[in-house]
């Protein structure tokens, strides 16, 4: 049994993305999901389906029932490993859609910075930092910040295998040369060099303020998934869920802390997910035409491409260089900007721009693109999913 080639996303929505806090998450919530009930040509009240994932107060879903209009809602679940279940989310949707538990489904991810405060105290994503140990034996001495540990994750990868700052430059600036083209993105005005990246202010160890996530904003994505029997009668080309997979390996951390504490911290998460998702979809890295990494580090990158097989694990630095991972290259990645330069909004603007890339609609596009990777977050548990054009339509 499986979900490959059975659920499509329809639609899309997303609002414009900001720095600060000027709207409400709800209502940032509302918007993006409207849009893409619009793009997919149905009306929200025919929306029977929920997926959301959070470690904040993104939208209760009965809120989201009587503001949207929605007849009857026959499907609802949350994924709360915050930037590792966008994929996820995508998978539990399709799932639901392929039993036919529900028609069509709204995946959706909507943010502010508030959201990291007060709602991020007491939940069940991040009670871990409490009763792991964490917030007693760690944070008093200093390990703040998932940056503290994408640092050191980059020590043990350059002492094993060479790897420079300049290759996690070129990661950095292949993504800040998509979000120059994207009139969405935050830093769509900024551009980066190299050597920008050379003289940027250290973050964390050896990692600059380009090398790490945009700080935290507002803004929101939406996609609907339906089954792709309605999706070739929709409006929109079907963009076909091909492969969907999630996990945390045979030797799970507790928390992103605790990832520097395993044998081999260049192995992250997406190496046991990886066979799930390609042998899913029936298909190898290299017949991906573009990939949307999650990025909340050029480090989280580079690990991603050596654990979903792109090239082998060491040799991430060089495949990076040379513009190999910009437009026009071999494995042109994370189109829109993603978080390094797009919106910080725990990835799901990934998702969106995958479907933009098999429409043809991306401002990076991609020629002909006909599969997708999109990530979520490492070393969290984490998921992928690959997005097709449709191969059994006419």
């Amino acid at each position: 049994m499986t979900l490959s080639g059975r659920a499509a996303i329809t639609g899309i929505g997303e609002t414009t993305f900001a720095e600060g806090a000027s709207r409400n998450r709800l209502a940032l919530a509302l918007e993006a999901i409207q849009k893409a009930a619009d793009d997919a040509g149905i009306a929200v009240e025919d929306i029977d389906g929920i997926v959301r994932y959070s470690i904040d107060g993104s939208g209760n879903d009965q809120i989201l029932l009587q503001n949207l209009g929605m007849k009857d809602l026959s499907f609802s679940v949350e994924i709360p490993f915050y930037g590792g279940s966008g994929a996820a989310a995508i998978g539990a949707a399709a799932a639901a859609v392929s039993s036919g538990l529900a028609k069509n489904v709204i995946v959706y991810r909507a943010f502010t910075l508030y959201d990291m405060t007060h709602f991020a105290k007491r939940n069940s994503a991040t009670v871990w930092a409490m009763e792991g140990g964490v917030a007693d034996f760690m944070r008093p001495y200093g390990w703040l910040s998932m940056m503290d540990t994408y640092a050191l994750t980059y020590e043990t990868h350059r002492a094993k295998y060479g790897t420079t700052t300049e290759q996690l430059g070129a990661i950095a600036v292949a993504i800040r040369k998509a979000a120059n083209r994207n009139p969405n993105a935050i830093l769509r005005d900024v551009p980066l060099t190299l050597e920008d990246h050379a003289r940027a202010n250290r973050v964390s160890g050896r990692l600059g303020v380009d090398d790490v996530t945009l700080s935290d904003c507002e803004g929101a994505a939406a996609v609907l998934v339906s089954s792709v029997e309605q999706a070739r009668d929709s409006r929109n080309k079907p963009v076909v869920i091909h492969g969907a997979a999630a996990g945390l390996g045979p030797t799970p951390s507790l928390n992103w802390e605790m990832h520097l504490f395993k044998d081999d911290p260049t192995v992250s998460p997406a190496h046991y997910v990886a066979p799930k998702v390609f042998g899913m979809a029936g298909v190898k890295p290299a017949d991906i035409d573009v990939a949307q990494i999650y990025d909340c580090s050029t480090v989280n990158v580079l690990l991603q491409l050596e654990d979903y097989g792109f090239c082998a694990k060491g040799e991430g630095g060089a495949f990076v260089e040379n513009g190999n991972v910009e437009l026009g290259g071999s494995l042109p990645i994370t189109t829109s900007g993603g978080m390094l330069s797009e919106a910080s909004i725990h990835g799901f603007n990934h998702v969106v721009e995958g479907v933009k890339q098999i429409r043809g609609t991306s401002t990076s596009q991609v020629t002909d693109a006909e599969l997708c990777l999109v990530t979520s977050s490492v070393p969290t548990p984490t998921s992928a999913v690959i997005l097709g054009t449709d191969r059994g339509g006419n």
